[in-house]
């Protein structure tokens, strides 16, 4: 079996698009797998994390939402009193629309995480991303655009893919990520998406945790920190404006 190429950055928008449309019946049950269930804890943090660090936030924007795991989550904070979940995936929203209870305050729309000219300069409090920005094409542009849509104050919260610590780790956990991710996404899809080696593939070419704190505060955020998970097999960044 050939060895599995990432797609080029000027394929790769339309490329994570149709595959994320592809697998979207099955990405809740292949993160629960994956992760073994741990996601759900780490996006409890990013939406926690969030209101404690903007306590009186009314607006929230939730970047790449997919099936609307943190988007509900944001929802349940009586606070909020407008909720967006954008993503580019059409599918991926159909399974968010039908997990998050009709509320006039959510509104879920298609859209591109590195153009949000439908959104004004300072509109939103608070802007999620869950394991999102690794796959666009262009880091600093989206961040830059997230940069513009947030309020004085407000905060970026991004959950996405970590370098493991300590070191000695680092074997297991890739061969886990490579291999058995992989593996269990198949077991539920079958072999004909490519998105499932994709998604620890794509871990290749974004920066480990200090690289990204590096390039949010070089871009103008402000108290960045972040919060590793298992080791660093996930990791949460947390950015104010």
């Amino acid at each position: 079996m050939n060895q599995y190429q990432l797609p080029s950055q000027e394929k790769k928008p339309e490329y994570v698009r149709t595959n994320f449309d592809g697998i979207a019946k099955a990405y809740d049950k292949f993160n629960d797998w994956n992760s073994f269930f741990l996601h759900r804890i780490w996006k409890d943090w990013v939406v926690k994390e969030a209101q404690k660090s903007v306590p009186f936030a009314k607006s929230a924007l939730d970047l790449c939402c997919g099936t609307g795991d943190i988007t509900l989550r944001l929802s349940k904070e009586p606070n909020l009193e407008q909720i967006v979940g954008l993503d580019f995936s059409e599918k991926m929203l159909d399974f968010a629309i039908h997990k998050i209870p009709q509320d006039p305050r959510v509104n879920l729309l298609v859209g591109d995480a590195m153009d949000l000219s439908q959104f004004s300069t300072a509109s939103f409090d608070i802007v999620t991303m869950g394991f999102g920005l690794r796959n666009v094409s262009d880091l600093k542009k989206c961040l830059m655009e997230i940069k513009r849509v947030l309020k004085k104050g407000g905060v970026f919260v991004n959950l996405d893919v970590g370098r493991v610590r300590p070191k000695f780790l680092k074997f297991f956990a890739d061969f886990y990520f490579f291999k058995m991710v992989p593996l269990f996404g198949y077991l539920l899809y079958g072999r004909e998406n490519e998105m499932f080696d994709y998604l620890p593939h794509s871990s290749k070419t974004y920066p480990d945790q200090e690289s990204l704190a590096k390039i949010l505060e070089e871009l103008g955020f402000q108290e960045v920190r972040f919060q590793n998970f298992v080791f660093g097999n996930a990791v949460a960044h947390v950015a104010k404006n």
